[in-house]
This record gives C-alpha cells, sequence and structure tokens, in this order.
C-alpha cells in the first residue's frame, strides 16, 4: 500500500474525521509540529501506521525535518491541513519530486503578495497598502479611503484584525496587533516556516460595502461566501460553495453554512470569479478555500482571500453530508497520482444542510457577554432551541472542557477566543440559520447556572 506523510499543526479539521479519510487510500504516517489531540484518539490512533513528534524549528530546517521524513517512510504524497504548515510542506514536496502547491504556495499564504498578483491581473480587490513601519501609516491614509482594515498579512481566523478609522487609531492597533500575533505565535498558532514573519507583516486595506440583497432568497445570511476546491496539476476544480452567519465585529467568522440560499446563475458568477482568483495565483497542486465578499445588488464580488488548503474546521466534513463530496480523500488521491472523479462543474445543491458553529462569548448584535460562565454543552437543553429534524454534535477536539469559564471576546484576537466547536445537520439551509440564531440568543441564559461569582465584565 502507498505511505503518505501527514503533516499535523495547528488549524484544518479534526483527526478523527481527516485520518479515516486519508487511511482509506493509503498508509498514514504522521509528523506531528504540535501537540496531538487527547480527545477522539481511540478513533483517529489506529489508522496512524506511525507517528513522529517533533520540536517545532522553521525556515529551511523545517523543510529539511519533512523531507527527511517522507523519505524515512518512503512516502508517495506529502500534505498538511494547517494553515501555518502549507509553505513548508509546499517545498518540501518540490525537493522530493512530489506533486504539492508549488513555488507560488506563499501567494496562497502572505495576503499582501496575494493582493498585489490580484490586482496585476484584474481581479477585483480592496484597495490596499502594505505596512512595515509607521510612516507606512500616514502614506496609506493619503490614498485610501477610511475606515479601514489592518490585517495581519500571515494571521489566520481573523487573529489581529482592527477596524481604524484615522491615523492614531491605526498606530494604536497596529501595536496591538503585532502583540496579539505574537501571543498567538507563543501558542503556537503562526507561520511555521518563516519564523516571525507574522508578528510585523500588516496590511491595510478599505472596507467595501458589502450586503446581501440581490443574492439570498431567505434572510440571516452574511455579506461573503468561500468556494471549496482542488487544483490538480494546475487545473482548478470549483467544488461546493459554503456561506455563513453574519461575522462579530469586525469579521470573526460565527458559522459555515452548505448549501447557500442562491440560485444557480448567482453560483455561476462566484464560481467564475473563484477560478479567475485561483487561476491568478499559479497553484499546481492543493486543496483551495476562496473567500470573496457580495457586493449589494448581486453586482459583483471582491476577493478577500485563498488558501492552499481545505476551509478550517467542519467544511469538508460539511461538503461530505450535504454533496456526498469526500474532498479529502480526493486531495490524497490526487497527489498519489490516482484519478479522481470531479465533478464536471461546481455542485449547487445538496441534500439538508450542515454547519459549523463557533461557541463565542458575544451576542447577535455583537456585543460581548456581560457575565462570563462556565462552558458546558450538556448543561444546555438543545432539543428547545433546535428544530425537530435538526442535530447537534460538540466537537470535543475543537472545545474547551466543561466547566471552563467562557473566554471573553475580544476583538483583535478574533476566532482564538472561542469556547468551543459544534456540528449541526437540519433538513433545510433556513432552518440550519434559525437553529444557529436560536441558540447564539439562548446560551447565555442557558449557561447563567454556571456563572463564576466575580466574572461580570
Amino acid at each position: 500500500m502507498s505511505a503518505i506523510l501527514f503533516v499535523h499543526a495547528r488549524g484544518g479539521p479534526p483527526l478523527e474525521y481527516a485520518l479515516p479519510r486519508m487511511a482509506a487510500h493509503a498508509e498514514v504516517h504522521v509528523l506531528a509540529l504540535a501537540p496531538l489531540p487527547d480527545t477522539g484518539a481511540e478513533v483517529w490512533r489506529p489508522h496512524c501506521a506511525s507517528i513522529t513528534e517533533a520540536e517545532p524549528v522553521d525556515g529551511a530546517a523545517l523543510v529539511d525535518l519533512i523531507a527527511a521524513r517522507a523519505g524515512l517512510v518512503a512516502a508517495e504524497a506529502v500534505l498538511t491541513f494547517s494553515e501555518y504548515a502549507v509553505v513548508a510542506v509546499a517545498l518540501a514536496c518540490r525537493r522530493l519530486g512530489l506533486a504539492g502547491a508549488g513555488e507560488q504556495v506563499a501567494a496562497a499564504r502572505d495576503k499582501r503578495l496575494m493582493r498585489r498578483i490580484w490586482r496585476d491581473a484584474g481581479v477585483p480587490v480592496p484597495g490596499f497598502a502594505e505596512i512595515h513601519r509607521a510612516a507606512d501609516i500616514d502614506a496609506a491614509f493619503d490614498r485610501l479611503t477610511p475606515p479601514l482594515l489592518l490585517k495581519a498579512a500571515w494571521s489566520a481566523g481573523s487573529t489581529a484584525h482592527l477596524t481604524v478609522h484615522d491615523r492614531r487609531q491605526a498606530a494604536r492597533a497596529w501595536r496591538l496587533g503585532r502583540a496579539v500575533m505574537a501571543a498567538s505565535a507563543e501558542d503556537g498558532y503562526a507561520e511555521l516556516h518563516s519564523a516571525g514573519a507574522g508578528v510585523s507583516d500588516f496590511l491595510l486595506e478599505e472596507i467595501v460595502t458589502a450586503g446581501t440583497l440581490g443574492w439570498f432568497t431567505g434572510p440571516g445570511w452574511g455579506d461573503y461566501v468561500s468556494v471549496e476546491g482542488i487544483v490538480a496539476d494546475g487545473v482548478y476544480h470549483p467544488l461546493c460553495i459554503t456561506g455563513r452567519l453574519p461575522t462579530v465585529p469586525p469579521f470573526t467568522e460565527r458559522a459555515s453554512i452548505a448549501p447557500v440560499e442562491l440560485p444557480e446563475p448567482l453560483q455561476r458568477r462566484i464560481e467564475q470569479a473563484s477560478r479567475a482568483a485561483v487561476d491568478a495565483l499559479g497553484l499546481e497542486t492543493c486543496a483551495t478555500h476562496t473567500e470573496l465578499k457580495l457586493a449589494p445588488g448581486g453586482e459583483g464580488t471582491w476577493l478577500i482571500e485563498t488558501a492552499a488548503r481545505f476551509g478550517g474546521v467542519l467544511t469538508t466534513r460539511q461538503a461530505e453530508e450535504v454533496f456526498g463530496l469526500d474532498m479529502i480523500g480526493m486531495l490524497t488521491r490526487q497527489l498519489l497520482g490516482r484519478p479522481v472523479a470531479y465533478p464536471p462543474r461546481m455542485l449547487t445543491e445538496g441534500t439538508g444542510a450542515a454547519g459549523s458553529l463557533v461557541i463565542l462569548a458575544v451576542d447577535r448584535a455583537g456585543e460581548p457577554w456581560t457575565d462570563l460562565p462556565c462552558w458546558d454543552f450538556d448543561a444546555v437543553d438543545w432539543a428547545e432551541l433546535l428544530d425537530p429534524g435538526s442535530t447537534i454534535e460538540l466537537v470535543r477536539e475543537r472545545s474547551l472542557p466543561p466547566g471552563t469559564p467562557m473566554p471573553a471576546y475580544l476583538e483583535a484576537e478574533g476566532a482564538n477566543t472561542m469556547a468551543a466547536l459544534c456540528f449541526l445537520t437540519a433538513r433545510s439551509a433556513p432552518a440550519l440559520l434559525a437553529d444557529c440564531a436560536r441558540i447564539v440568543d439562548a446560551l447565555p441564559k442557558a449557561l447563567t447556572a454556571h456563572l463564576i461569582p466575580g466574572a461580570a465584565r
């Protein structure tokens, strides 16, 4: 049986979901660059042919480490689902002569390079300016129209994203953003190949006017979507679209939902925009996750970013639940050079609905909770909150233990403040949207019985 090397780092789908789908096509050897979860180990460990835990290194040493381990297990493919490891894995694949994202992988990681390429290719992006030093902030405000979004060029999960209205506010936000990125790096949420890059590399970009009017057939949707796909030997295969609940300010994701309530002609327009964006990056063989903002009235889209990996957390599971797409298995086979049955066009209709809901201590309007109770999935009467045809499941690998205080929501830290992740299914996308709304509204009261004395904010 063929062998593959799976490079584990922070992020990506839960191992209890991902590893069985890789192991269905090859013998899986794990190189762990981050601690492996104990939760769900009884599910995922039996699918591992070997596990090597390594101390983190960076740059050429990290590429050496991956390439050496791949050689030892005679791996015919190397893959990762972590945003922080895609660059190192792609470079190791090139060294080994294996299929991978290719030499342009940084274009799907560094948001500054990504936007330069898209701007030059005529792909619509918000106006932006790169921030390397304080003087760049003044220059950005001279030519961009505020309010602006400050974002870290190498971040993920909306970490170090802050809305600013003037130069002084931007300077303070830049200092805070760098501190947040440094703290995230201490916790292992940082670019692995270029140590320190994420701490100081930022950009300011215009906040475009987006909206759902003219797009969705029903209420409750956020104003951006994602296209999941695979690039195979340079050919892009868009697979499906996932939608969102409205984000928590500034742009922290609360829930991802499939399918989207979009008429097929509009989904095809999004498919075309995604194709233009991915093709411009020059990727070779990898998964892709492309995010697009929707212009009001259905007039067009702006590209937010493309990653050389699948959407985070439960996106792959949603695609399998709704569209029947085992995207992890498809990518594994593609990297091994085996036949893959791609849909001739992106799938626009599915069966039922599935979503991932991030549990944050913030209400539907974006206001942080005034009290911080303990998180406890079993303390909630879910049957009261869900449609009769819906289900909810706690993703233990991505959730705090019961009895842990809910983290306070902080704008600059984004998804780093989540308490838990839940997987939901429903009879339809509107039913799932309604489920999520009821959960968000009810959670503070449902968890109040576990309120910590003196935890009021």
